[in-house]
C-alpha cells in the first residue's frame, strides 16, 4: 500500500505544481464550449477521488471474497481513446478560486487516505470487485491505482490547456 501512496502523493504534487501559478481568470477559462477548464477538471478529480472512496466502501461491505480478474489500468492514460465522464463526476459549471479547489483537493485526499487505513486486511482488496464504469468489473486495490493514473491522464489536459 505504501507504493501506491507514494504514486497517489506524487501525482497529487505535480497537479498542485501545475495549477499553483494560475490565477482564478486562467483556471476557470474553457478552450472551447465543448471542453472543460482547468478548474472543471480539477471538480472532476475531487468528484472521481470521493466516488472511488465510496465504491471501494461498498465493495468491502457488499462482496464476498473472489478473484476477480486484473485489468490493464494503464489503458487510462491513453488519451487517443476518449472515455465519456458518468454524470455523477461530471464538474459544475460554476468557477472556483485556485485556493479554493486546492482545498477541496487536499480534502478529498485526506479522506480516501484516512478510509484506506480504515482496512484492517488490504489483501482483500485484491479479492473483491465492484463495477467501474469504463473498465467493467473491477478489483478494489485497481480502483485505488485509477486515482493517480486518471489524474495523470488529466494532468496532460490541464497542461495542454494552459499551453494554449
Amino acid at each position: 500500500m505504501s507504493n501506491v501512496k507514494d504514486h497517489l502523493d506524487a501525482t497529487r504534487t505535480q497537479l498542485l505544481q501545475e495549477i499553483d501559478t494560475l490565477d482564478d481568470t486562467a483556471f476557470n477559462r474553457k478552450p472551447d464550449v465543448q471542453s472543460w477548464s482547468v478548474a472543471q477538471i480539477c471538480h472532476h478529480l475531487v468528484l472521481v477521488e470521493e466516488a472511488t472512496r465510496k465504491a471501494i466502501a461498498w465493495g468491502l461491505k457488499a462482496q464476498e471474497n473472489s478473484t476477480p480478474a486484473r485489468k490493464n489500468v494503464q489503458l487510462i492514460l491513453d488519451r487517443t481513446k476518449k472515455i465519456q465522464a458518468p454524470s455523477i463526476v461530471e464538474p459544475t459549471e460554476q468557477p472556483f478560486t485556485v485556493q479554493a479547489m486546492q482545498d477541496l483537493l487536499a480534502t478529498t485526499r485526506k479522506n480516501l487516505l484516512a478510509f484506506l487505513q480504515t482496512i484492517e486486511d488490504p489483501e482483500v482488496l485484491a479479492k473483491r470487485a465492484v463495477q467501474h464504469p469504463a473498465l467493467g468489473e473491477l478489483p478494489l486495490d485497481q480502483w485505488i491505482e485509477m486515482v493517480y493514473l486518471h489524474e495523470q491522464r488529466h494532468i496532460e489536459q490541464l497542461q495542454e490547456i494552459v499551453r494554449e
